[in-house]
């Protein structure tokens, strides 16, 4: 198995692997690309996200510039989405957002671990686990959202919040550590 294969799988790999610095690299001049263009570009605006993102559900997707991402090819997002200024997304491991969903600014989602031995972190040797993002979800400005994270449907997560486990659909949470306050009822 590949470096690659083994990061995409969730298993522990090499993060200084020559396939994956070269790789890391050509998505940087990607992302630098998108960041440099004009607001009023839109059309090169959409054709390279297309080119980076793993899946971009239709041609309503807007992510504002600047954006900074390790892969692309990992991200997903569904119809409708929106992304403010400065988001930052660590995607070696998959990140799946819904529809209808609005990030706001600097909103960093981060899937990539490391231990927490200064010897096996100095090795260089991390995982991934993904993060899932539900429908008709809102992420307030300056959230982060760890590794292995799932976001259900219906949910708003209030600024500065840290997320550091699983959030009910139908929720409203805030805080560090991120922490349902309200349900919402139908």
């Amino acid at each position: 198995m590949t470096e690659k294969e083994k990061m995409l799988s969730g298993r522990v790999y090499s993060a200084v692997d020559e396939q994956l610095l070269e790789e890391l690299n050509e998505v940087k001049e990607i992302v630098h690309e998108y960041n440099m263009l004009k607001p009023s570009q839109t059309e090169s605006r959409k054709a390279i996200l297309k080119r980076l993102l793993g899946h971009m559900a239709d041609e309503n997707t807007i992510i504002n510039q600047p954006f900074y991402c390790d892969n692309g090819k990992q991200i997903s997002v569904g119809r409708n989405f929106f992304a403010n200024f400065h988001f930052t997304v660590l995607d070696e491991g998959e990140v799946t957002i819904g529809d209808d969903c609005f990030i706001g600014p600097n909103v960093s989602i981060y899937t990539a671990c490391h231990s927490t031995d200064p010897e096996e972190r100095n090795s260089r040797r991390e995982w991934a686990l993904p993060v899932r993002i539900g429908n008709n979800v809102w992420i307030g400005g300056s959230v982060t959202i760890l590794p292995g994270v799932t976001i259900g449907d219906n949910v708003t997560i209030g600024a500065g919040s840290v997320v550091v486990s699983d959030i009910p659909s139908g929720s409203i949470a805030v805080g560090n550590p991120c922490r349902v306050v309200k349900t919402l009822v139908d």
